[in-house]
């Protein structure tokens, strides 16, 4: 059966959009002054940023896909860096391809 979490984390566009940008987090954001790209995640304002949305609404996205374990956050001094799970993420896909 699927996860009513992960099935609402991936019903939005914005949220697929997220996923997509962490996949390769170097070619879809700048250089942060705190954290590394890959190694910490990327910041919630440089997603929020490109997603041309505001902080809370980015804030909410990043819930979603954090309540589904699809990401994870790293707090680094007053910032969240997010980066994907891929375990889950790979799991997901298994769960969306199989037959139910």
């Amino acid at each position: 059966m699927l996860d009513v979490d992960l099935v609402k984390a991936l019903a939005n566009d914005k949220r697929l959009l997220i996923l997509d940008w962490l996949r390769d987090p170097r070619q879809h954001f700048p250089p942060q002054r705190d954290g590394d790209l890959v190694d910490d995640g990327v910041c919630a304002l440089l997603i929020a940023e490109k997603l041309g949305v505001s902080q809370p609404t980015c804030g909410e996205h990043l819930k979603v896909l954090s309540r589904a374990g699809l990401i994870t956050g790293k707090k680094i001094k007053q910032w969240v860096f997010y980066q994907r799970v891929e375990d889950t993420i790979a799991s997901a896909k298994e769960q969306l391809s199989g037959d139910w």
